[in-house]
């Protein structure tokens, strides 16, 4: 999705507010960044979990499962977001240097929401 861009002269600024351009609370804001560039971070699910995912600096790639098809996405401006709603399995990779990969989350930490493991989750969307 496209996030709101204010442009000024002295620099550029994007402002996401809850409720309007996402469809949740946010509960939880985190950042992955100095992640290698031959790492793989995420390869879970969430049951419940709602979450806005934006590659502030850089780029990084993310691949979603929704059970039955894959869809590749490259994250790489500051003003685009990907909204990953509960039940979606989920890789980044491909870590540009410097990247930085935001994530507005709908709930705080829970391990409870997590589905770790890719045969469990194959379960759960049956």
């Amino acid at each position: 999705m496209d996030l709101p861009k204010i442009h000024a002269e002295s620099g550029d600024i994007t402002a996401i507010n809850n409720l309007e351009l996402i469809p949740f609370e946010t509960k939880r804001v985190y950042y992955l960044y100095d992640v290698p560039n031959r790492a793989d971070r995420g390869a879970h699910a969430h049951k419940e979990l709602y979450q806005l995912v934006v590659g502030v600096s850089g780029s990084f790639d993310i691949e979603l499962f929704d059970g039955l098809d894959t869809i590749k996405y490259t994250l790489n401006q500051p003003d685009q977001g990907l909204l990953i709603v509960p039940g979606i399995w989920r890789d980044l990779n491909n870590f540009s240097g410097g990247g930085i990969c935001l994530v507005l989350a709908s709930h705080e930490y829970d391990a409870e929401d997590y589905i770790r493991d890719f045969q469990e989750y194959i379960n759960y969307r049956s």
